[in-house]
């Protein structure tokens, strides 16, 4: 069995404070991503910087307090590569990835943007350039008898079960048609050849959601957004056996405006 976490952090250093920390001593997974990091190895404490039993590979942003992704595995990988060959985004601590016997791994956060600004332009501009590498990475994969998974903040609900009020979300950046349509190629059998695990395995589920606004009580009324996704090549994706949501039990408890997304394979 192969048990793959993956969860934004909101800041490692701050969810470390809140219960992080004891989440990890007690979680069952054997490998996690970590998405919005926000911070140098050096920087955080020892306890999640590297902690034992764990090989982690930090990918921080070249721009201080922004972005960061993170990969912790049991079982120490055979490689790890950051960034995906983008001379605009390989330093943005957005993406990394490592090779254990049979898949890759990696850990994603592509770009939140907002309608309007640079910051949209940079998401589709990212959105372009991922896609491809994507399709180079199954292409890959299957030339050598590997599987992949993508795992991370996708900041992308790609259907209306995905979000709560998708109808007052209809021209917000995450649900825009080009976005949702983006995901959709990532999908697609004939294009980017990938599959969304938990929503093979919980096809008529609304959610389950993952990340809910700090503003107001959209946590106490699960007014959320499923944008943390776990996207595997088709063989991998076959042998998810259980998907679930850790959301916390009460607001009180949360150490992060995101959930855990956690998903056994039977390999």
């Amino acid at each position: 069995m192969l048990t793959v976490t993956s969860v934004n952090v909101n800041g490692l250093r701050a969810a470390a404070k809140k219960g992080f920390v004891e989440w990890l001593a007690d979680t069952s997974a054997d490998v996690l991503c970590l998405q919005e990091v926000r911070a140098e190895p050096e920087q955080l404490p020892e306890a999640v910087r590297s902690p034992e039993g764990w090989h982690v590979t930090h990918a921080p942003a070249a721009a201080k307090g922004r972005a960061g992704v993170s990969l912790y595995t049991r079982r120490e990988p055979d490689a790890v590569r950051v960034g995906f060959g983008s001379s605009e985004f390989d330093g943005s601590g957005r993406y990394l990835e490592a090779d254990l016997p049979g898949v890759t791994v990696a850990s994603l956060y592509l770009p939140s943007g907002e309608v309007g600004t640079e910051r949209q332009d940079e998401k589709l501009r990212f959105m372009g350039e991922f896609l491809a590498y994507l399709k180079e990475l199954r292409a890959r994969a299957v030339a050598d008898g590997r599987e992949v998974l993508v795992c991370g903040d996708w900041n992308i609900a790609h259907e209306q079960a995905d979000l709560k009020n998708w109808r007052a979300n209809a021209k917000s950046s995450g649900f825009l048609p080009e976005e949702r349509a983006w995901l959709g190629q990532v999908l697609t059998a004939t294009d980017g050849g990938y599959v969304d695990v938990v929503r093979e395995l919980h096809p008529e589920t609304t959610g389950p959601y993952t990340w809910w606004s700090y503003r107001g009580r959209a946590f106490d009324n699960d007014s959320g957004w499923r944008i943390d996704l776990q996207v595997a090549t088709p063989g991998l994706a076959a042998r998810a056996v259980k998907a679930l949501v850790e959301r916390a039990a009460t607001h009180g408890e949360r150490w992060s405006d995101h959930a855990p997304v956690t998903v056994v394979f039977d390999l």
